[in-house]
């Protein structure tokens, strides 16, 4: 079963490479996706990492969580659904 996770509060200048790197040093990655801006492409600063394992995707939440990255203390947790009207 794999688990989205939420990073957010990312440096506008990380690419998805930069950040699939980061959560490759705790497991398997499926997916990374930086959300951007439509008109511009520039990055929203928040993404969202899809990994293969539980534990793996917990344990990176846990160690990842409030580090520097790129100047950054990014946050990182579980991705909640989207409601709607958001």
């Amino acid at each position: 079963m794999s688990k989205q996770i939420y990073a957010g509060n990312l440096s506008y200048q990380m690419s998805d490479d930069s950040l699939r790197d980061l959560f490759l040093q705790h497991g398997d990655v499926m997916s990374v996706k930086i959300i951007r801006y439509p008109d511009s492409g520039k990055s929203k600063g928040f993404g969202f990492v899809e990994m293969t394992n539980d534990e793996e995707a917990d344990n990176a939440i846990q160690k990842l969580n409030g580090t520097e990255v790129q100047g950054r203390s990014i946050r990182v947790n579980v991705a909640r659904p989207k409601k709607n009207g958001e």
